[in-house]
């Protein structure tokens, strides 16, 4: 399992470890496995780090101290290190002359764009950061230094983001916004330290601009938004480097893998039976959308249950393609016994399915139409667990709010709708987040890492209800549930497409297949 600590839980580690540790080996530690990962990177593209030319672009945080001292160890096998220096005056004096006598050179930029920021940055020490990355500033054009920076950045094989560290918040200042854009242009490596300049490291937020990175080194941790969109996306592949902090045993995020999963997974026993191993309820689907019921059920039939109950109008259409399928169509109230409940998907205005089903004391899946048909109330007095489905837009209808606003902070739109209606929210979209009503009371917020582009088409969120609510029937907490089901759905997506076009039925039959590389592992 991959954790993430929030911003303020790293400081403390750091700290703590630093009053153990003769002044400056923390920030030496990393700084070691940061080059280590530089010069991989050279080996790679080069095929040797003596003759590449790296520029540290270096702010006046420990960040910046983190850059001038890797690249101190890569100058010393011969590679041609510049350090940018935006704020010369505040950078890390150490790392600099570490840097110097290796061989490195500097550019300072001394423009009026590189004052101080708002946050404070521990990097991988205790000092704060002056930023010079964020913040409005007045700038006229480039100085000789910026002018000299950005050539060099044009020229090289690797750029080193040492701007802003994980204190940071807003996006780039200007000063640094053109050496950013240059990075990404030049057709260097870029990797960031600890985490790229211009993102929130607590949320995932991006508010302005940000560089982007092809590769993140992180220390001591993942930071929440190395694992969160829109921030994840500006990391690039995320590499953490151990630095032997000591943290808390509850994350503030945390994303499951493989052998998290397979423990979850339900596995028959040598006494079960189609009853015992569970039976989900699919209320889903109308006359104008009797394939969301088909969809539904699918992903249900592979979800672990034993039996799966349809009721509905589109009970026709269900019997048709999965004969298996236990289909009644006088409603929810007299389908039949089961240990849990989906309701919503392809369900029209019919509120009735949905308040029957909200009062049955079983779990329950609540997804698309369900979400809006649903008295909020009712959700919040239920005492069986409560899952609720939603994508961006749905989530911005029931918080009241833009979808602009939902995507750009996912994180706290989970945490805040999983609270507002004391139920499990499944956030779907780009970062698939299950958060808990009872998040930061001993649980953290799961962030699925297996999703594809690829599920972005019709049906496919149908297809994640009725699997998750197969394993709510087998018996899984809503939380364990949904993560679960995520998982498995990503994976199911991506052997799917294999690069290519897939429809929702194809997401629904590549789940056995996901499920059996899981327990493999």
């Amino acid at each position: 399992m991959r954790t993430a600590y929030s911003v303020e839980t790293v400081r403390a580690a750091e700290r703590d470890l630093m009053a153990r540790l003769p002044e400056g080996a923390l920030m030496r530690r990393a700084a070691a496995g940061l080059a280590a990962v530089c010069a991989e990177l050279l080996g790679r593209g080069r095929g040797r780090v003596y003759g590449s030319r790296v520029v540290l672009l270096v702010g006046s945080g420990d960040n910046g101290g983190d850059a001038l001292y890797a690249g101190a160890r890569l100058a010393r096998r011969g590679a041609g290190v510049t350090a940018v220096l935006l704020a010369p005056e505040r950078a890390h004096a150490a790392g600099l002359a570490a840097l110097r006598r290796a061989g490195g050179r500097t550019v300072e930029i001394t423009g009026p764009d590189t004052g101080t920021g708002p946050g404070p940055d521990t990097g991988t020490g205790p000092g704060p950061d002056t930023g010079t990355g964020l913040g409005p500033a007045v700038g006229t054009g480039p100085d000789a230094g910026t002018v000299a920076a950005l050539a060099a950045v044009r020229r090289a094989d690797l750029v080193v983001d040492g701007i802003v560290g994980i204190g940071g918040t807003g996006g780039l200042r200007p000063a640094a916004v053109p050496l950013a854009e240059a990075a990404e242009r030049s057709g260097a490596a870029v990797v960031a330290v600890d985490l790229p300049s211009g993102v929130d490291a607590d949320t995932g937020e991006v508010r302005g601009t940000a560089l982007r990175a092809d590769l993140t080194v992180t220390f001591g941790t993942h930071k929440p938004g190395l694992l969160v969109d829109p921030a994840r996306e500006y990391a690039g592949s995320v590499r953490l480097v151990g630095i032997g902090l000591d943290l808390p045993a509850v994350p503030e995020l945390e994303a499951l893998q493989h052998a998290d999963v397979a423990r979850l997974l339900p596995v028959p026993g040598a006494e079960s039976d189609k009853y015992r191993r569970g039976v989900v309820g699919i209320a889903a689907g109308s006359a104008r959308y009797p394939g969301a019921a088909v969809l539904a059920v699918a992903g249900a039939l592979r979800g672990g249950a034993g039996a799966v109950r349809y009721a509905g109008p589109a009970g026709r259409d269900v019997i048709a393609r999965f004969p298996e399928t236990l289909v009644s169509d006088r409603g929810p109230k007299h389908a039949g016994r089961v240990q849990a409940w989906v309701v919503g998907p392809g369900a029209g205005d019919d509120a009735g399915p949905v308040a029957e089903v909200l009062a049955a004391d079983v779990p329950v899946l609540i997804d698309a139409d369900g979400l809006r048909l649903a008295d909020a109330s009712a959700v919040r007095a239920r005492s069986a667990p409560t899952l609720l489905t939603p994508h961006a837009g749905e989530a911005a209808a029931l918080l009241g709010v833009e979808r602009e606003e939902v995507e750009a902070g996912r994180l706290a739109a989970a945490r805040e709708l999983a609270g507002r209606y004391g139920a499990t929210v499944l956030l779907k979209g780009s970062t698939t987040l299950v958060a808990d009503p009872k998040d930061g009371d001993g649980t953290a917020v799961r962030v699925n890492p297996t999703g594809t582009s690829w599920l972005a088409t019709a049906g496919s969120g149908d297809v994640l209800s009725g699997l998750a609510g197969s394993l709510l029937a087998a018996g899984l907490p809503a939380r364990d549930a949904g993560s679960a089901a995520a998982y498995l759905h990503g994976l199911a997506g991506r052997r799917a497409a294999h690069g290519a076009p897939v429809g929702a039925h194809d997401v629904a039959e590549a789940i056995p297949g996901a499920w059996r590389d899981v327990l493999r592992g």
